[in-house]
């Protein structure tokens, strides 16, 4: 009797065993059969099943777009289709001989093959010989080669002549999720068509489906999570379900979802990007703290981040909700938290993550870096970059220059062009400014155009750049070099460092002189005033003297632009 007991529990753990090989992963079992079945590639789809009606069937097809979107899963939807013989056209009937043979792999007529596994000249030769015996007991041999990029260029060479000129019973179609590498003599010879990611929507109600069917108890948010991890991947997002399900049971809840594959709660993301909106550092430092201790990673939270505030601008600039991967109650949240900040505080809190992605990326100590840009990004609000406050200046003058066009002389009480000085004739006489020497000579040794030009040209474009050099100094110019001076103010002194502004200055002179500039930028010849001097455009009443506790930086920016602190509560 003791020696059939580890028979018998042998025998029950072997069927143990074979019971649960024969589960068969949601990715296959949802597998789609027919044409109608594949979601989102109606533009692929609807074109095949019309050539079938109408016979005009190409000799060859390739399949191309990212993994997991129904490449393959088309590819035998098609071949099942050319050579079933009971289903309607384009329509498979699944049950016939060809039909079966084809989905489970063992049709005789329909090859696939891999083309990493198979990508040397000797298989392409091999496939070339078997081409020329006829179908067994379908209407068309058909092969199918995956990844056929893989093939080696003398594997492309060997195939370019049966895909010119092919047997009448023989169909190609390849799939590649990499088409540019892929020889345009063979792209040439093949009927093309681009496969596309699934939108979040599409996903979604996939898997609600699927769910459904299994009878597995999820929630739309659930749902939302899993689709959203799988980037527009259907098997991605099949797979992901099959392991969630493995992990809770047919009672699904978010708390599963987030635990089990890792992925970062979007309540966190719009509680973290409401905390730098509002301005509350403390909130982004237990934000951050919560996501060490969670155990996700620091850079694919930067990168969820830099996500979410992409959408807070998407939501503010247009109203297709297409292109954002959220569901409603998310939309609505992010629309008024996008309000709430404004386009151009969004606009500079993405451009500063986008500059410091690449320091997180390769930092010894992400946490770190992480918790300074929060905390930095809490204040985003609180400055400007010095062109959007050109931007603005400029578009201030424009406004008060057409208010004022009427006026034939200027009034006392008129915000007046600080670049503007009004001397009288006797003046203009004996005085001759440096700026209002001759910048280009024409043939006849006549002056052409000068440094006032060059100014008026500037004003005249509307560029940020004129508030900058109406307070620079024309040095010299000589044959393809203009040499000018910086202002003594230090806010404007450094404006042209930047790469972007020196290169928009160049291509305005070269559209105003005509020719090919190099510009040369050096200290200006003007002395610079005392800390606590006025400069010689300051006069006793300036804000310099009225606002002496001010520092000398925002003395120059308000010298600079006439500027005037107005009391709020006026």
């Amino acid at each position: 009797m003791t020696a059939g007991r580890p028979l018998r529990a042998s025998n029950t753990h072997i069927g143990y065993i074979k019971a649960n090989m024969s589960y068969e992963v949601l990715a296959r079992k949802w597998r789609p059969q027919v044409f109608q079945d594949v979601i989102g590639q109606e533009h692929i789809t609807q074109t095949l099943v019309n050539a079938i009606k109408t016979g005009r069937l190409a000799h060859a097809y390739l399949f191309s777009g990212p993994r997991g979107i129904g490449k393959t899963s088309v590819a035998r939807i098609l071949a099942k289709a050319v050579n079933c013989r009971n289903g309607e056209p384009g329509i498979p009937c699944n049950q016939c001989r060809s039909c079966v043979e084809i989905t489970d792999g063992s049709s005789v007529d329909v090859q696939e093959i891999d083309g990493a596994s198979n990508r040397g000249i000797d298989e392409i030769r091999e496939l070339r010989e078997n081409i020329k015996y006829m179908p067994s007991s379908s209407n068309y041999r058909i092969y199918i080669i995956d990844e056929v990029h893989m093939l080696t260029l003398h594997a492309f060479n060997a195939l370019l002549k049966t895909l010119e000129e092919p047997p009448a019973h023989v169909k190609f179609i390849f799939a590649t999720t990499e088409t540019h590498k892929v020889p345009v003599t063979i792209l040439s010879r093949c009927q093309r068509f681009d496969f596309k990611k699934i939108t979040l929507p599409q996903l979604i109600g996939h898997l609600k489906k699927i769910t459904t069917r299994e009878n597995i108890e999820i929630s739309p948010s659930g749902l939302a999570l899993i689709a959203r991890e799988a980037e527009g991947c259907v098997r991605d997002a099949q797979s992901l379900l099959d392991q969630v399900i493995s992990f809770a049971g047919q009672k699904v809840e978010d708390a599963h979802i987030i635990e089990i594959l890792g992925v970062i709660d979007r309540n966190i993301l719009f509680e973290a990007s409401s905390a730098i909106i509002e301005g509350s550092p403390e909130r982004c430092l237990r934000i951050v703290e919560q996501i060490y201790n969670f155990g996700h990673d620091i850079k694919e939270f930067y990168k969820a981040l830099m996500g979410q505030f992409r959408n807070l601008l998407v939501s503010v600039l247009t109203s297709d909700d297409n292109m954002l991967d959220m569901t409603e109650t998310e939309r609505n949240e992010a629309r008024r938290q996008a309000g709430l900040a404004g386009t151009e505080k969004l606009q500079i809190i993405l451009n500063f993550l986008i500059q410091r992605e690449q320091g997180l990326r390769f930092s010894a100590s992400p946490r770190l870096i992480l918790e300074t840009a929060m905390i930095k990004l809490c204040h985003a609000g609180d400055f400007l970059s010095f062109g959007d406050l050109l931007e603005k200046i400029g578009s201030m003058e424009k406004r008060l220059l057409s208010a004022s066009s009427t006026d034939q002389l200027p009034r006392a009480d008129h915000i007046s062009d600080p670049g503007v000085q009004w001397v009288s004739e006797n003046t203009k006489k004996t005085s001759i400014k440096h700026e209002q020497l001759p910048l280009t000579i024409d043939n006849n040794g006549q002056n052409n155009k000068g440094w006032d030009d060059f100014l008026l040209f500037l004003k005249s474009k509307g560029a940020p750049v004129y508030n900058v050099l109406k307070n620079w100094e024309f040095l010299n110019l000589t044959d393809g070099i203009l040499e000018i001076g910086k202002a003594t103010q230090a806010f404007s002194s450094d404006y042209f460092d930047d790469k972007e502004r020196y290169e928009q200055l160049v291509s305005l002179c070269r559209e105003f002189f005509q020719k090919e500039l190099r510009v040369k930028i050096a200290a200006s010849s003007r002395p610079l005033p005392p800390n606590n001097q006025p400069s010689k455009k300051e006069s006793p009443g300036t804000e310099t003297q009225r606002y002496p506790d001010l520092p000398r930086p925002v003395q120059e920016v308000m010298n600079m632009f006439n500027g005037e602190i107005k009391d709020k509560t006026q």
